[in-house]
């Protein structure tokens, strides 16, 4: 994983609109960048709706919420629409980002190990500098973490 105190990854990836976007194009607001596996599954589903349930909490805090996976932007633009998501979801299908943040990596699920996605969390201040990781989430609850942390971070 990214060690705190790194700047964002560099490299340009699409939004859930197609556009091209760089991570640097948020600066001035805090960034939540979760990775996520894929659009559509129950873990990354229960992720993204904690995120959307605790997006107005999030945003207050002069935070953007960005969303990244594997995925194509029409993929994540269904997504998004599916589940009435209120926040960015980035497409990085050659895993350009996703790589720079350490969060592609060897996994085990059902006693197979392979390589892929490593749900996580990466939280960046203002000026694009590291400040806190979540390398492994409970997505159902993942959302009210992050909105407890940058209270916190506020206060």
């Amino acid at each position: 994983m990214l060690a705190l105190g790194s700047s964002l990854p560099v490299g340009t990836v699409h939004d859930d609109y197609g556009n091209t976007v760089r991570l640097t194009d948020f600066l001035g607001s805090y960034i939540v960048l979760y990775v996520y596996p894929r659009d559509n599954t129950p873990g990354c589903t229960a992720e993204a709706c904690s995120f959307r349930d605790q997006s107005k909490d999030i945003v207050a805090t002069g935070a953007t919420i960005l969303g990244i996976s594997p995925d194509t932007a029409q993929s994540h633009k269904k997504f998004k629409d599916k589940f009435e998501l209120n926040f960015t979801l980035l497409a990085d299908p050659d895993r350009v980002i996703i790589e720079q943040l350490g969060a592609w990596g060897e996994k085990t699920s059902y006693g197979k190990t392979s390589m892929g996605v490593l749900r996580s969390t990466f939280v960046f201040d203002k000026k694009g500098t590291l400040i806190k990781v979540w390398p492994k989430v409970s997505p159902a609850t993942h959302g009210e973490e992050i909105a407890d942390y940058l209270r916190e971070l506020k206060a």
